[in-house]
């Protein structure tokens, strides 16, 4: 698909998709609790935002981080192949990943097999852009 994508806009068409609503970092901050089970909010100096499980990685400074690339952290080959194809992270592909992550990875590699560690589906596009906002709002880049 996103060949298909690419492919249209060298042509001078695009496709139509929904633009993504800002979110909201309050309302984020609150569905994070859905993510912390998986994943920490940890500073580089060390300071503890969200205390949460090491099961994933640890999101601060997650936006506009290739995917796969946080060091220290063992992620699955197909994420680390996306990374190194170009994925990293902004709302869109956030948004997109978090609601389906295995179709998202296997969409995005061209890859029937690829796979995703996360198993967790963040179904609602609002939910998710919610807490992009509230990624951004703690990340060292904002």
């Amino acid at each position: 698909m996103r060949r298909f994508g690419i492919a249209l806009l060298g042509m001078g068409m695009t496709l139509t998709t929904p633009a993504l609503a800002e979110g909201d970092a309050t309302a984020g901050e609150r569905g994070f609790k859905k993510c912390k089970s998986c994943h920490m909010i940890v500073s580089d100096a060390g300071d503890t935002i969200v205390k949460g499980g090491r099961t994933g990685p640890n999101l601060y400074g997650v936006v506009g981080r290739q995917a796969g690339s946080l060091d220290g952290f063992r992620y699955g080959k197909s994420l680390i192949a996306a990374g190194e194809a170009g994925l990293s992270w902004d709302e869109e592909q956030f948004v997109t990943y978090v609601q389906d992550p295995r179709a998202y990875l296997r969409d995005y590699l061209s890859d029937s097999k690829a796979k995703s560690k996360m198993s967790f589906k963040l179904r609602k596009a609002d939910d998710a852009a919610d807490i992009w906002a509230y990624l951004t709002s703690v990340s060292a880049d904002s």
